[in-house]
């Protein structure tokens, strides 16, 4: 029950409830809280002591909400060691779960003046761009825009991309050895498309990585822009 005369706020004493219930397994991973309307006339309190409450556990990644859905209880954040060469597929079967990806887009491009730059190749020269839905469970994760020399994978686009691990299909179909990954990590708050996309309400943060993989010989193979939900995915780097 809350203590109306308490010194602590009443959205604070509704988080600490339902974080210990979280906590004690009284409310297990994809249980579905009651709605707003429900805890409010549950705990005698107005809508926007519960929206308090329910912020600080999104927040702190112990709920998401899904569009349309209502709101769950997370499962145990996906944390994630950055490791050069290791990818998403990889990473999420690790931790005893399916990968897989919905090909947003798959085309072949020319090289404006930035990409040129950062893939080293001729403006003008053909790259293939990838866009790609990442979902772990068939729970959307992660957003990856990609873009590859062609050159290095021609054909790519006619690759099975939908499933496994790019990295696979760059070893294996092309025999490329892939040695070294710089990764920068930032945070953001995430755009209508990519919302609607990772199946998470506005506001909501997002991390943002950007890798840069590069081949024995020093080329640049692939840049990778990954947007993940920051309710379900973790990043950190290892010392």
């Amino acid at each position: 029950m809350l203590d109306k005369n308490s010194g602590t706020p009443l959205h604070a004493q509704l988080a600490d409830l339902l974080r210990t219930e979280i906590h004690n397994g009284e409310l297990s991973p994809s249980t579905q809280l009651p709605s707003e309307r429900e805890l409010c006339g549950q705990h005698g309190v107005s809508r926007i002591t519960v929206r308090k409450a329910l912020g600080e556990l999104q927040h702190e990644g112990l709920i998401y909400t899904t569009v349309g859905k209502g709101t769950y209880v997370a499962d145990p954040h996906l944390d994630e060691e950055l490791q050069p060469l290791s990818s998403f597929t990889q990473d999420i079967e690790r931790r005893g779960m399916t990968a897989s990806s919905k090909l947003l887009e798959a085309v072949v491009i020319n090289a404006d003046d930035t990409l040129a730059a950062r893939l080293e190749i001729p403006k003008g020269a053909e790259v293939v761009r990838l866009h790609r839905l990442r979902l772990a469970d068939d729970l959307p994760i992660a957003i990856q825009l990609t873009h590859l020399p062609h050159h290095l994978c021609p054909n790519l686009v006619e690759h099975d991309l939908s499933a496994g691990s790019l990295f696979s299909i760059l070893r294996t179909a092309y025999g490329l050895r892939l040695v070294r990954a710089d990764t920068t990590i930032g945070a953001a708050l995430a755009r209508p498309g990519e919302a609607r996309l990772l199946q998470i309400s506005m506001p909501a943060a997002v991390l943002i990585s950007e890798q840069t993989t590069y081949l024995e010989t020093g080329a640049v193979i692939e840049l990778t822009r990954s947007i993940f939900r920051a309710d379900r995915y973790k990043l950190h780097t290892r010392c």
